[in-house]
């Protein structure tokens, strides 16, 4: 036991990330012959800087995207320092030292202190409300900015800055990427891709400068805009620096440690002081920088093997492959993406679904792909570009065949697991392959995506294997998986409780308020976020429409300004006509509006009303004052018109007096939150000018007194009513 004390070696990690943490918990599965410390500069235990984008928007918590909490470290008997900066190593002496004062001895010592944001070179760049998007500090910070700033500027087209541009819009924030290149994510999509993903982007809200080139921040004290190249400016008062990062290295470089762009490694992670290891972000291999997991993982592994004693192929370098989800819609890439004239291409593109596939050829060799909008094929291709596989055939078959482009086709899906190898890896951030998933669904009756990463570490770091082990559990388990073994997902991370256990609560108890309701449901945030306290909110509107509380700010930005917004960050504008009429004063009034607002267009709807079309935010208080009409809630779950023939007042065919009720059905109905927004109409004549038999809700006036309804849109068949139509309780 002493001899076995004496022989302890003291391992130091500088750095409690995703890295450096993920080769420790490789080493422990190795060794147990070391006493480690372990040092973070932020407060908190390893967490997962992959989702703190969903911490952004609000839909999950800090707790809930924790990898290793202080127990971990506790049951794995790891001396935690957290708040705690490495500024200087002796590396002659073998010793650290903190920023607090202290200094601890190491016999082996390794730096995983990541990367940091680029910071533009530019005039007013450390001007307060400039803020990088790499840690919670930086989070915390854009979520308090959301609630005093209305104007953000992302500078950065890349993975980072789309991933802080979408968590701002769900803030209520009119945020602009401000981008150098002329395509968004330029080193993982192709043009084509590209494309198509900063069209899905406008349509969520996200306005776009490209090739644009920030010269100043302006400000007095705090950021209120930015200066282009070309003389423009644009008003933010929340700034985002996402144009790249910068590994931490500098104070390596003053230890007398060799640094390039980051700390240099040879392909056992050693860098030129004698036992002194480095992995992730800081350091450099082979004059390559890895920013992705995957790569950082495969360092950790063989540098724990290496520091184990165990056999161990020399870290090479990693093949790289991109596999994301941005704001919703899966992009793939890898290998080689942009075609050249010794490249052979296969491309399938489809506008309409919104998916587009190509895959490089060099000579028949299988040298790159890119996936928008349907990822399913994404392992496939991993594989065959890594193997250096040639075309065939069936490959063709398999990846361009017969349904190929149904987003999320989950027969493709499992057709697709089914014909992967077992030692095909699933989860590149951790070298999970299909057979162990396979293995431990069968073997230890495992039927959860969430067991399977307790269980493998499958899912557990950026997640974008998860589509691919739900594929494999439902090809163990079967049809039964979706309905019986999937995990309940609550509406965010604030709370477990699925939309139905809340609507249920809200009616069986009379919960009237949004902070009534998440106090009896024990939500975990008892603040709610900016996905929960809305949908709360209309759940209570819905069911009690008289009683509730309701809470503007809790309402989603359209909700909030009753106007809709559209791609250009402008809105839509549309007053409520009951019935389809409106009065020459009132036509005056929106005509006078119109021009002194300079709206950009004004168009008649089908719903028999007028849209104001281009209308600029600080607008709107003014135009609805000025206008003196309701809004027609042209941008809610709620009745968005009651269009009406004119019936027997003028029509030679009129029947009944199809405006007089279409007017009470509206005046009856206006302001009634529903599950979607719902159209109503109603013809007094033959001919059915207000074509009531495709609306949600019709009516069908007869000579006779008699009335039919009509409803769903047409899929269900008109019936007949025996009460008069204008006689009936509406």
């Amino acid at each position: 036991m002493t001899d076995q004390a004496n022989h302890r070696r003291k391992l130091a990690l500088i750095g409690n990330g995703m890295a450096g943490i993920n080769a420790l918990e490789q080493l422990l599965k190795l060794t147990n012959s070391f006493d480690i410390a372990v040092y973070g500069e932020e407060p908190y235990p390893n967490y997962n800087r992959i989702q703190l984008s969903y911490v952004l928007e609000g839909s999950k918590t800090i707790d809930e995207i924790v990898l290793n909490d202080r127990k971990w470290y506790e049951d794995n008997g790891i001396e935690l320092h957290t708040g705690t900066k490495v500024v200087r190593i002796d590396t002659e002496a073998k010793r650290l030292y903190t920023s607090d004062g202290d200094s601890a001895a190491y016999d082996v010592l390794i730096i995983a202190t990541g990367s940091r944001p680029f910071v533009l070179p530019v005039p007013g760049a450390h001007l307060a409300g400039v803020v990088g998007f790499r840690d919670i500090a930086d989070c915390s910070a854009m979520i308090e900015a959301s609630k005093r700033a209305r104007q953000a500027a992302v500078i950065g087209g890349g993975l980072l800055g789309l991933e802080a541009a979408k968590g701002l819009v769900q803030l209520g924030m009119e945020t602009t990427v401000v981008h150098l290149m002329d395509t968004l994510m330029e080193r993982q999509l192709d043009r084509a891709a590209a494309g198509m993903l900063k069209a899905e982007l406008e349509r969520q809200g996200i306005r776009f400068r490209m090739e644009t080139k920030t010269t100043e921040l302006f400000g007095d004290g705090e950021v209120a805009g930015l200066r282009f190249e070309d003389g423009t400016e644009l008003a933010a008062q929340l700034v985002v620096m996402a144009a790249g990062i910068v590994p931490n290295a500098e104070w390596a470089r003053a230890s007398g440690i060799e640094v390039g762009r980051g700390i240099v490694v040879d392909d056992y992670m050693r860098t030129s002081a004698p036992d002194v290891y480095a992995v992730g972000e800081c350091c450099e291999h082979r004059g390559v920088c890895y920013g992705l997991v995957a790569p950082l993982f495969e360092q950790g592994a063989v540098l724990a093997k290496h520091l184990a004693g165990a056999p161990t192929e020399p870290y090479a370098g990693s093949s790289v492959s991109t596999k994301l989800k941005i704001s919703g819609v899966d992009v793939f890439s890898a290998g080689e993406y942009e075609e050249t004239a010794d490249h052979r291409v296969l491309r399938r593109q489809d506008e309409w679904r919104g998916v587009y596939k190509k895959v490089l050829l060099r000579g028949n060799r299988i040298v790159g792909a890119v996936l928008y909008g349907d990822a399913t094929d994404a392992p496939q291709l991993t594989k065959l570009i890594r193997e250096g596989a040639e075309m065939t055939e069936e490959r063709y078959g398999q990846l361009f065949g017969e349904g190929e482009g149904c987003r999320g086709g989950t027969d493709k899906g499992i057709a697709a697991v089914q014909g992967m190898a077992d030692d095909e890896i699933v989860c590149g951030c951790n070298g999970v392959t299909k057979g162990a998933i396979i293995r431990v669904i069968r073997e230890d009756g495992l039927t959860t995506v969430d067991a399977i990463k307790a269980r493998t570490g499958a899912t557990r770091s950026c997640g974008g294997c998860k589509p691919v082990v739900e594929q494999l559990l439902q090809l163990v388990l079967g049809d039964g998986f979706r309905e019986q073994d999937a995990p309940k997902q609550g509406i965010c991370g604030c709370t477990s409780h699925d939309r139905e256990e809340i609507v249920a609560a809200i009616r069986e108890k009379r919960l009237t308020s949004v902070r009534e309701v998440m106090a009896v449901m024990d939500w975990r945030n008892p603040e709610g976020c900016s996905k929960c306290r809305p949908a709360v909110n209309y759940y209570l509107g819905l069911i009690w429409p008289a009683e509730h509380e309701d809470e503007r700010d809790s309402r989603f930005v359209n909700e909030r300004l009753h106007a809709n917004i559209q791609k250009d960050g402008t809105f839509s504008v549309i007053p409520r006509m009951y019935g389809g009429v409106t009065s020459p004063e009132q036509l005056r009034t929106i005509a006078d509006v119109a021009d002194k607002y300079s709206v950009k267009m004004v168009k008649v709807t089908g719903g028999q009303r007028i849209d104001l079309l281009g209308v600029e935010k600080k607008d709107l208080p003014a135009i609805w004052e000025e206008l003196g009409l309701p809004s027609g809630y042209g941008y809610a779950k709620a009745l968005r018109t009651v269009k009406t023939c004119v019936g027997s007042r003028f029509c030679r065919f009129g029947t009944q007096d199809s405006i007089e009720m279409g007017i009470r059905l509206e005046k009856k109905f206006e302001r009634l939150w529903m599950p979607a927004k719902f159209k109503m109409a109603v013809n007094g004549c033959p001919r059915n000018c207000a074509e009531s038999g495709t609306k949600d809700r019709g009516r069908h006036l007869f000579e006779d007194g008699r009335g039919a309804d009509g409803s769903d849109q047409a899929r269900r068949p008109v019936r007949h009513d025996d009460k008069n139509g204008l006689r009936h309780d509406v």
